[in-house]
């Protein structure tokens, strides 16, 4: 079991910047890739950015490329989401989340372990 804890949301007016951390702990953090959701209420969960276990590629929505970035410190078992030049359509709860299988993907049902996420609002 992989258990995940995101951290670091907020409220935030709007071109401000968010830094949100998944730490990770259990049998193994050796995930193939790590992934950001978001989701608003009435909504599903939609893709965000991933990232594979050496950092070494990146894959991110077209509505935060160049805006947010996603990295990770493995001595810390811990995933980031750097968001810069937030606005109101970001606001959601952000979830975390692996994949034994893939460094991408931007279905939901490919990850096997979710943190129960951290709300972000962006005030306009």
């Amino acid at each position: 079991q992989v258990q995940l804890v995101e951290s670091g949301g907020g409220l935030v007016q709007a071109g401000g910047s968010l830094r949100l951390s998944c730490a990770a702990s259990g049998r193994s953090f050796s995930s193939v890739g790590t992934a950001w959701f978001r989701q608003v209420p009435g909504k599903e969960r939609v893709f965000v950015a991933s990232i594979n276990w050496t950092g070494g590629r990146t894959y991110y929505a077209d509505p935060v490329k160049g805006r947010f970035t996603i990295s990770r410190d493995n001595a810390k078992n811990t995933v980031y989401l750097q968001m810069n030049s937030l606005n109101a359509e970001d606001t959601a709860v952000y979830y975390c989340a692996t994949s034994s299988r893939f460094e991408y993907s931007i279905d939901p049902r490919q990850y096997n372990y979710w943190g129960q996420g951290t709300q972000v609002t962006v005030s306009s």
